[in-house]
């Protein structure tokens, strides 16, 4: 019986050493694999040069233009951010979430009228993410410089997400602020950019007092 091996697309042989190395940069960016790299970099091939070069161009530009607000954290084209710098957001509330794709999913529910704050990670030893690790000393100048009535902790179900907001719930639980959380319409365990926008919004809406269930 024939052992047939199959070999991983770096055995195999390329015309070019340019389309080569456009496979494995495109092999780079998460969930895209050697197949898949290949697929899109002959797409781009058959594309006008004047779109390659357009697409080319705004990766450029996105990497060496774009910002973090210098308030949230959330990544913007200026210093602030259009959330921030908006004067009809309510200014007294914050939304802490982990991530920008966590603002942008909230933002979809057309729900929550407030401002945010991104963490940029949360609290997980064992990737080695630790509270100094995260944007915790910004959010605590914010609270303290502004007149911050209510934090929302919308941070994933997780075991790493509560842990989070466990952390925040302790840091903060002395201030003169109210402290709430995301309804458990989110299910245990999903991250909120995997929620659906009815159910994250409802959430928001219908939010209550955090509860510390880490002793």
């Amino acid at each position: 019986m024939l052992n047939i091996r199959k070999h991983p697309m770096s055995y195999i042989h390329f015309s070019s050493r340019l389309l080569e190395a456009a496979v494995e940069e495109f092999t780079r960016l998460p969930g895209i694999g050697q197949k898949t790299a290949l697929r899109l970099v002959l797409h781009l091939l058959r594309q006008d040069k004047e779109v390659a070069n357009s697409f080319g161009k705004t990766i450029i530009q996105l990497i060496n233009e774009i910002r973090h607000c210098k308030i949230c954290q959330n990544i913007s084209d200026t210093d602030i951010c259009d959330i921030c710098s908006d004067k009809s957001r309510d200014r007294t509330i914050i939304c802490v979430v982990e991530s920008i794709k966590d603002v942008i999913a909230v933002e979809n529910t057309h729900q929550y009228k407030g401002l945010y704050h991104v963490l940029g990670g949360i609290i997980s030893p064992m990737d080695g993410i630790g509270p100094n690790d995260l944007s915790v000393k910004e959010l605590e100048e914010r609270i303290r410089e502004h007149t911050v009535k209510e934090l929302i902790l919308a941070l994933s179900t997780t075991m790493e997400g509560d842990t989070t907001s466990f952390y925040l719930y302790r840091k903060f639980k002395d201030s003169d602020i109210i402290i709430s959380t995301i309804a458990r319409g989110v299910s245990i365990g999903d991250d909120l950019e995997y929620t659906d926008e009815i159910t994250l919004g409802r959430s928001i809406v219908n939010r209550t007092p955090f509860k510390p269930s880490l002793t």
